[in-house]
Protein backbone atom coordinates (compact mmCIF):
# COMPACT_ATOMS: atom_id res chain seq x y z
CA UNK A 1 0.00 0.00 0.00
CA UNK A 2 1.70 3.60 -0.95
CA UNK A 3 0.39 6.14 0.52
CA UNK A 4 0.34 9.79 -1.28
CA UNK A 5 1.61 12.74 0.69
CA UNK A 6 4.12 11.64 3.05
CA UNK A 7 7.27 12.51 0.75
CA UNK A 8 6.91 16.47 -0.59
CA UNK A 9 8.59 17.14 -3.14
CA UNK A 10 11.07 19.66 -2.84
CA UNK A 11 12.84 22.30 -4.93
CA UNK A 12 16.41 21.55 -5.92
CA UNK A 13 17.54 24.32 -7.48
CA UNK A 14 16.63 27.88 -6.84
CA UNK A 15 16.29 30.73 -9.39
CA UNK A 16 19.34 32.22 -9.76
CA UNK A 17 19.58 36.71 -9.81
CA UNK A 18 20.36 37.52 -13.01
CA UNK A 19 19.24 38.54 -16.70
CA UNK A 20 20.38 41.54 -19.40
CA UNK A 21 21.88 44.19 -17.89
CA UNK A 22 21.21 47.94 -18.43
CA UNK A 23 22.95 50.49 -16.79
CA UNK A 24 24.59 54.09 -17.34
CA UNK A 25 27.22 56.15 -15.30
CA UNK A 26 25.40 59.64 -14.07
CA UNK A 27 28.33 61.63 -14.65
CA UNK A 28 29.08 61.54 -18.46
CA UNK A 29 25.99 58.76 -19.66
CA UNK A 30 28.99 55.94 -20.05
CA UNK A 31 26.80 52.45 -20.37
CA UNK A 32 27.30 48.97 -19.56
CA UNK A 33 25.41 46.19 -20.63
CA UNK A 34 25.53 42.39 -20.24
CA UNK A 35 23.98 39.30 -19.35
CA UNK A 36 24.17 36.35 -16.79
CA UNK A 37 22.87 34.21 -14.14
CA UNK A 38 24.44 33.27 -10.65
CA UNK A 39 28.24 33.04 -10.93
CA UNK A 40 28.43 34.06 -14.66
CA UNK A 41 27.88 37.36 -14.58
CA UNK A 42 29.50 39.27 -18.35
CA UNK A 43 29.24 42.96 -18.78
CA UNK A 44 31.16 45.48 -20.86
CA UNK A 45 31.53 48.89 -20.78
CA UNK A 46 31.65 51.97 -23.74
CA UNK A 47 35.16 51.72 -23.64
CA UNK A 48 35.37 48.01 -24.55
CA UNK A 49 36.38 46.80 -20.54
CA UNK A 50 34.58 42.91 -19.74
CA UNK A 51 33.80 43.22 -16.62
CA UNK A 52 33.29 39.59 -14.76
CA UNK A 53 31.27 39.17 -11.56
CA UNK A 54 28.90 36.91 -9.44
CA UNK A 55 25.57 37.59 -7.54
CA UNK A 56 24.41 37.23 -4.04
CA UNK A 57 21.16 36.91 -2.51
CA UNK A 58 20.85 38.83 0.45
CA UNK A 59 17.25 38.87 1.16
CA UNK A 60 13.64 38.36 -0.91
CA UNK A 61 14.29 41.07 -3.01
CA UNK A 62 17.92 42.59 -2.77
CA UNK A 63 20.60 40.80 -4.50
CA UNK A 64 24.54 41.96 -4.16
CA UNK A 65 26.81 42.08 -7.28
CA UNK A 66 30.46 42.12 -7.64
CA UNK A 67 31.90 42.47 -11.06
CA UNK A 68 36.04 42.74 -11.57
CA UNK A 69 37.31 43.59 -14.76
CA UNK A 70 41.14 42.64 -16.18
CA UNK A 71 43.20 45.05 -14.28
CA UNK A 72 41.66 44.48 -10.80
CA UNK A 73 39.46 47.42 -10.27
CA UNK A 74 35.79 46.34 -8.85
CA UNK A 75 32.55 47.55 -9.20
CA UNK A 76 29.96 46.62 -6.36
CA UNK A 77 26.63 47.22 -5.58
CA UNK A 78 22.70 46.29 -4.85
CA UNK A 79 19.85 45.74 -7.07
CA UNK A 80 16.12 45.52 -5.24
CA UNK A 81 12.70 45.57 -7.07
CA UNK A 82 13.16 49.43 -7.90
CA UNK A 83 16.62 49.02 -9.94
CA UNK A 84 20.51 48.64 -9.66
CA UNK A 85 22.76 50.83 -8.66
CA UNK A 86 26.85 50.17 -8.72
CA UNK A 87 29.86 51.85 -7.77
CA UNK A 88 33.53 51.77 -7.99
CA UNK A 89 36.36 52.38 -6.67
CA UNK A 90 36.70 56.24 -7.53
CA UNK A 91 33.27 57.28 -7.04
CA UNK A 92 31.58 56.89 -10.07
CA UNK A 93 28.05 55.27 -9.77
CA UNK A 94 26.19 53.41 -12.34
CA UNK A 95 22.56 52.86 -12.62
CA UNK A 96 20.11 50.62 -14.57
CA UNK A 97 17.78 47.69 -14.35
CA UNK A 98 17.75 44.47 -15.08
CA UNK A 99 15.41 42.35 -17.87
Amino acid sequence: MIQRGIFKRRKVHSKMPGGFFNLEEEANSTRLYGFGHGDHLRLRDGFGNVWRGSAEKISDEAVRYTFRDANGRTITGVSDSFGLVLRDGRGKTWRGFID
